[in-house]
């Protein structure tokens, strides 16, 4: 029985060269001369450090060009309101992995509303749906590529 799953994920590897290129950047700019702003990659998430809080929109603004460019969709960036402490500004940015029970049964009621002839079932941080035939599942995986979901979705793992 053709099978497919629905996932969020995002390649951390990419994600940490995005962020040694941002650090670089930040390093040579004109505007950040002597300043010890900085990012820092801890699992999922990237702590920003500069001086001040204007410096810190201008390095978020780097690390979501950086990221764009490659291929890490920043619509699963998670921005955290900045937090300036005497002469340091921190922000925090979390990249959201993983597809949560909210946004699970979500999908879920989407494709159960569709009325398309497949069984969607939530498997831990996924979504897998079966059906008897590909072409159903294909017309699924077209209406979540149109839904309008707050996270970035990836289709793997698709089998005959």
């Amino acid at each position: 029985m053709p099978s497919f799953d629905v996932v969020s994920e995002v390649d951390m590897h990419e994600v940490s060269n995005a962020v040694d290129q941002a650090n670089r950047e930040v390093g040579t700019r004109f505007d950040f001369k002597g300043s010890e702003a900085k990012y820092q990659l801890e699992g999922s998430d990237v702590l920003m450090s500069a001086e001040a809080e204007f410096q810190l929109k201008q390095m978020l603004d780097i690390l979501q060009t950086k990221l764009s460019r490659r291929y890490v969709d920043i619509a699963c960036l998670e921005i955290d309101k900045a937090e300036v402490t005497g002469k340091r500004a921190q922000q925090k940015v979390t990249l959201r992995q993983g597809v949560d029970k909210e946004l699970a049964g979500k999908i879920v009621k989407l494709i159960k509303n569709g009325k398309y002839k497949v069984q969607a079932a939530i498997q831990g941080d996924k979504v897998r749906v079966t059906g008897k035939k590909r072409d159903e599942l294909q017309k699924v995986i077209a209406m979540l590529r149109e839904a309008d979901l707050d996270l970035p979705l990836q289709f793997d793992n698709f089998r005959d």
